[in-house]
């Protein structure tokens, strides 16, 4: 065989690597879109009415305007990660075509992000459901998530 190739390295410079966000994947469950009505309540507040974009079993993104969200996030400054706003949250998902389950649980705002200059959407995560709230928002999901699939 041939001789090995010289290859000089006075040209190679160091490889700069960007390092891994501490923000843990905000994506750990499918989400499915909807079109849900929300009631906030942060403690000592009054309550905000919002619009549900979509829902997983782990959580929800929220639609709100510029007030909203100025009320539930002062100075609309998202959540830093570990320092959630705990908020509670009232919604009602379709159980059977003609009965809806209201549902009551704790959550926290995870993160938020701009969309327009007057819409904002809300990361939430469910924290605490009260009664069997989480086996609503599972089978509700998977009902979605099969629906989708065929």
């Amino acid at each position: 065989m041939g001789k090995p190739l010289n290859v000089g390295s006075a040209t190679a410079r160091p490889l700069r690597m960007k390092p891994r966000s501490s923000e843990p994947n905000l994506r750990d469950q499918q989400r499915v879109d909807v079109a849900l009505d929300l009631t906030l309540n942060r403690p000592g507040q009054p309550a905000i009415e919002c619009k549900i974009c979509n829902l997983s079993r782990s959580g929800m993104m929220v639609r709100c305007t510029r007030e909203m969200t100025e009320a539930l996030l002062p100075g609309r400054r998202p959540p830093a990660p570990g320092n959630w706003i705990e908020v509670s949250a009232r919604f009602e998902i379709p159980v059977l075509p003609q009965q809806s389950v209201n549902l009551s649980v704790k959550c926290h705002i995870a993160h938020m992000r701009r969309i327009a200059r007057d819409e904002f959407h809300l990361g939430i995560r469910f924290v605490d459901f009260k009664g069997h709230g989480f086996d609503y928002v599972d089978q509700y999901v998977h009902r979605l998530l099969a629906e989708r699939s065929c």
